[in-house]
């Protein structure tokens, strides 16, 4: 007979599962042979992305996740399937996988991944259980010459706030979530150390507590990938964790969530990068379906001077998170598509730049909110062109200095971090 912890978790687990739908179920695109290597390879573009529109995610043509990801009713994982091969066998070459690679970011973004990040942790709040997260991970920073993180080596640790010590249900969806951040967070910052914390649910306050328990465990800076909408129940204060707490905002388009929304979080918005002949040799613009915008609830910031947003304003800073075409991350804890594919949506953007914090250093100091980044706004890359909306201002459209969707712009080295 059934303990009634293990009939709990398999209710829960049942729930999870019918509220979840796969990600993904779109036809898979042939893979491109004969790419170049992969730090001059082009960029593969699968479809053109369409004109914005508000509130519409654009250039995705693949089925997108759940917005539910769970159980709890109108939270958002931000998980998005990418344009690219999806379910591409573990011993793909590398120079076949699509979507952008460690170092394609590391050049986007001028990061100095190869000697900075030792002795920070970057703490990744999620919900439910990847059974293969740790695996997933070894064959992803294989792939690319990553060094090892492991449990053995000290490097990675998964830490499950199971009810009594119960063990946590699985969830597909957050699953896929937790391989993103983990692996684009070790594109970003390989020399660091990862704390992965498992809630036992998808509650905002369960979340808040694996974010509060990898502050525990030694999280030098925490990353976040889930919304809500906002309301007028937001408490600002409890996301004071005391390190920075790095938020994405949404995959919907215009408009501010809850928490990317409160002032002790730095609210990371979504671009696309394209190679050009330029001296930093990308472009980079606004993703049209990142969120982003005035909140309805939260006190504008002292740090904050923006005219068009009697409250908070977010975005605080921007990066990669298009879905067209993704990043690479391989992901076996799927029924469909298991193996290399790709992803995108703020899912990206926040292990960036959370990776970015971390190799600045600045993990217990000056990033306790989003402050720093404005007053270093000038040693970003500005991002001056696109949209999330059409509203006609900087709430929803990039032009010169800061725009809700990109922020401040994105991350130039960690100069300005």
């Amino acid at each position: 007979m059934k303990s009634p912890l293990s009939l709990m978790g398999l209710m829960v687990s049942v729930a999870a599962l019918a509220a979840c739908s796969q990600v993904g179920s779109g036809s898979a695109v042939p893979v491109q042979p004969g790419r170049d290597p992969m730090t001059l390879r082009a960029i593969p573009i699968y479809s053109p992305s369409p004109t914005p529109t508000p509130n519409v995610i654009s250039g995705v043509v693949s089925t997108l996740t759940s917005l539910t990801c769970g159980v709890t009713a109108g939270l958002t994982c931000h998980v998005l399937s990418g344009t690219g091969p999806q379910g591409l066998p573990a011993g793909t070459a590398v120079a076949d996988l699509p979507g952008l690679h460690p170092a394609d970011l590391q050049s986007a973004y001028a990061l100095p991944s190869a000697t900075a990040g030792s002795g920070q942790t970057i703490g990744i709040a999620v919900a439910y259980d990847d059974p293969n997260l740790e695996s997933d991970l070894a064959v992803y920073r294989a792939k690319f010459g990553l060094p090892a993180c492991t449990t053995g080596n000290g490097c990675f640790t998964k830490v499950g706030l199971g009810l009594l010590g119960s063990l946590l249900s699985g969830n597909q969806a957050w699953g896929q979530e937790a391989s993103i951040d983990t692996q684009i967070a070790s594109a970003v910052c390989p020399n660091c150390r990862l704390v992965v914390v498992e809630a036992a649910s998808d509650s905002p306050a369960a979340l808040l507590a694996a974010a509060q328990t990898a502050v525990a465990h030694g999280a030098s800076v925490v990353s976040n990938s889930y919304s809500l909408a906002e309301s007028s129940s937001e408490n600002d204060a409890s996301y004071a964790i005391g390190v920075p707490f790095v938020f994405g905002a949404g995959d919907a388009g215009a408009g501010a969530t809850w928490p990317a929304a409160s002032t002790h979080v730095i609210a990371v918005g979504g671009t696309s990068l394209a190679r050009d002949g330029s001296a930093r040799g990308w472009s980079e613009s606004v993703w049209s379906g990142t969120g982003g915008g005035c909140s309805a609830y939260i006190a504008k910031p002292s740090w904050q001077h923006d005219a068009g947003c009697a409250k908070r304003t977010a975005n605080d800073i921007a990066a990669f998170a298009d879905p067209n075409p993704g990043v690479a991350v391989y992901d076996s804890y799927l029924s469909q598509y298991a193996g290399w594919r790709t992803y995108g949506g703020t899912s990206v953007s926040a292990p960036i730049v959370a990776g970015a914090i971390a190799l600045a250093g600045n993990g217990k100091t000056a990033l306790l909110n989003a402050a720093h980044i404005y007053a270093g706004a000038a040693a970003l890359n500005p991002v001056g062109s696109g949209q999330n909306g059409a509203c006609g201002t900087y709430l929803c459209e990039a032009g010169t200095g800061y725009s809700a969707p990109a922020g401040n712009g994105s991350p130039r080295g960690i100069a300005g971090l």
